[in-house]
């Protein structure tokens, strides 16, 4: 037995030894790890409003502060890894993060709640650009697809923990726990990814002084570096994410008071859209390295076949817990592959080696202002018309999304592969 341990430490050695291996597992980690510093707010949201007395009104403005916030650090977060290293502005940013999680499972009022979770926001801003930098850094690309699609998993993976462990927190220790604990976690992945996440230099020994992160253009020239077909990209993001985090925020809510199940079911079978989203983010992943005609015409019929689904969904009406389930699952699926590949490989793809972490930021960016509309479409929608327009809604951001992609499956405005 203690040889074979032996034999597993060393084998486990010998591959972080290897600076894409490391690359890969700290960066996965790390994005994983933020999700534990930002889910515990709507898992104790029940908890705040009946302990602190706040308001309803006041939840939504602290869960928009945050959005808000996230949005607007994306562009200058990802040219500040293009300039200075995906290592730093990770690292920095999980303690700063962390911070600010902990000040919030400390704070009492709304309004330094608010704060908190707003500064949460903008330190939380540096882990998509930073890590997919990383990840441009260390993945060729003839094999970017493949390898991002599985690295993506980390925000569905990293989404289900946080939830799981918050909702053990708040119920053994309080809701205060729940912030204080992913606190603790994430500051010493951050100080893991300060001390051993590899320099981008490891990855690339062939480029030129002048290709490394020590190059320093200015703003608009490395924006000027960017494919134009980002935009397209982001502007696809923008219904994707407006469509997924409804979802994610809702979906438990909606499946309680609409399709009549308890509450502890109704957020068991609300799970199984993020596990559908695994197999989507590494399917989708795959395919696109092997298809010809690009990740923007895959992500497109994955779209449209989205909103086929969502379509039928909404016709079907009630039905028992294995519709619903699977019925989620599929949506997770062809939700979360276009999502994984268009703000990881494609928008890497846009960047290229100098500028693939201010493409995703563009692209986070864009995406994430959708999220923020979520409250307003969600609730307005079903106020006025109930929950089956609102996957009605859905569908037609689906087929928006197909459509915006479509200049870039045209040969003459798809952007190159970056090597």
């Amino acid at each position: 037995m203690t040889l074979r341990l032996r034999r597993g430490a060393a084998s486990i050695a010998v591959v972080f030894a290897r600076p894409a291996a490391r690359a890969f597992a700290l960066s996965w980690l790390a994005y994983a790890s933020y999700y534990l510093g930002r889910k515990g707010f709507s898992v104790t949201k029940s908890a705040l409003a009946g302990e602190l007395g706040l308001s309803t009104a006041s939840l939504a403005w602290i869960d928009t502060a945050f959005l808000a916030a996230y949005a607007l650090g994306q562009v200058p977060w990802g040219l500040a890894a293009d300039r200075i290293g995906a290592r730093k502005l990770v690292g920095f940013g999980m303690l700063a993060a962390a911070a600010a999680c902990a000040g919030f499972g400390a704070s009492s009022s709304a309004t330094a709640l608010l704060v908190c979770f707003a500064c949460n926001g903008l330190a939380q801003a540096t882990g998509w650009p930073g890590t997919t930098k990383v990840m441009a850094d260390f993945t060729t690309a003839e094999k970017r697809g493949r390898i991002m699609g599985l690295w993506s998993t980390c925000y569905q993976v990293g989404g289900m923990a946080a939830t799981a462990l918050a909702t053990w927190l708040l119920s053994h220790y309080g809701f205060r726990s729940a912030f204080f604990v992913p606190a603790v976690w994430v500051a010493l992945v951050g100080l893991l990814v300060l001390g051993f996440l590899p320099d981008a230099n490891d990855s690339r020994p062939q480029l030129t002084a002048a290709q490394t992160v020590d190059a320093s253009p200015s703003v608009l020239a490395r924006l000027r570096e960017v494919h134009p077909a980002v935009y397209s990209y982001g502007a696809c993001y923008f219904c994707i994410k407006l469509i997924r985090y409804s979802l994610l925020f809702w979906l438990p809510f909606y499946l309680h008071n609409s399709a009549g199940f308890d509450q502890a079911r109704s957020g068991y079978l609300s799970i199984a859209f993020e596990a559908g989203g695994v197999i989507g983010s590494i399917g989708l992943g795959y395919l696109s390295d092997r298809s010809a005609r690009g990740r923007s015409a895959l992500s497109m019929l994955s779209l449209l076949l989205l909103a086929a689904t969502l379509f039928v969904y909404a016709r079907a009406g009630a039905g028992g817990a294995f519709f619903h389930c699977s019925a989620m699952a599929v949506v997770g699926v062809l939700l979360f592959g276009p999502d994984a590949v268009l703000s990881g490989a494609a928008a890497q793809d846009a960047g290229g080696v100098r500028a693939a972490a201010t493409a995703a930021g563009i692209v986070n960016a864009i995406g994430s202002l959708g999220a923020l509309c979520q409250g307003a479409l969600t609730l307005g929608v079903e106020q006025r018309f109930g929950w089956n327009a609102l996957f009605y809604a859905f569908f037609a951001l689906a087929v928006l999304a197909a459509l915006c992609l479509l200049p870039t499956v045209l040969p003459a405005r798809r952007a190159p592969v970056a090597h």
